[in-house]
């Protein structure tokens, strides 16, 4: 059964103690001074920013504070992944800087007095840009998603770094065909044609896609979205 973005958004903000009233998102006096940290996992295509966007959305209409640090800001620029041989199938999980996200994880969690700027990804030019995003100071809900947040260490990528640095981690789940078809129109927007569009879907975005199904197991809580 799918479940309902309000119950998930009062999940979320019970992370913080937000719906009891022992926090309201700002005093921090509930976490021992550090913010929480929630993770949401999934194959590509599965929904995972547009989740966080309503989360984000509901949070601030409830008054509480809470911010987004993506994964994929820490995409390595086309640039690096030309030197690696990697840009064929970027996305992969030796095409990122986890030690650089590992790194603002932690100052995201230790430092909550204390604006923290983090890189986005900008979805047009398929490239990260730094210092796009902050997690103002006294927020104490921050948002991450991305496939890998529960991978073991993989060849070139210590991706177990990660996941115990988030307090909880989500794994949402998509029907497969209508998830390929929402990459398949992604590809598409972002400049490709229709049939390079599908080949990096099947050669690329599925492979990462089974990597990320079978760390599933891994995640505090699974999530069927319609």
């Amino acid at each position: 059964m799918a479940v309902a973005v309000d119950d998930l958004l009062a999940d979320a903000l019970a992370l913080v103690g937000g719906l009891d009233g022992s926090a309201d998102g700002s005093s921090g006096e509930v976490l021992g001074r550090r913010r929480v940290l929630l993770g949401l996992s999934g194959a590509p295509g599965a929904g995972k920013s547009t989740l966080v966007d309503a989360l984000l959305a509901g949070a601030a209409a409830a008054g509480i504070g809470a911010a987004h640090v993506p994964m994929d800001g820490f995409h390595l620029a086309d640039a690096q992944l030309r030197r690696l041989g990697r840009l064929g199938r970027k996305g992969a999980p030796d095409t990122f800087d986890v030690d650089g996200y590992v790194a603002l994880l932690r100052r995201c969690r230790d430092e909550p007095d204390l604006d923290v700027y983090a890189p986005g990804f900008e979805r047009d030019l398929e490239q990260p840009i730094a210092a796009a995003l902050v997690v103002p100071a006294g927020v104490r809900l921050v948002l991450t998603e991305g496939n890998h947040l529960l991978l073991d260490d993989r060849p070139g990528a210590r991706w177990s770094q990660v996941r115990p640095l988030l307090d909880a981690v989500w794994h949402l789940e998509l029907d497969d065909a209508v998830r390929r078809e929402r990459l398949v129109a992604r590809h598409i927007a972002s400049g490709k044609a229709p049939d390079a569009a599908r080949a990096w879907v099947a050669d690329v975005d599925e492979p990462t896609a089974r990597l990320v199904r079978d760390a599933a197991p891994r995640a505090d809580r699974r999530i069927t979205l319609g």
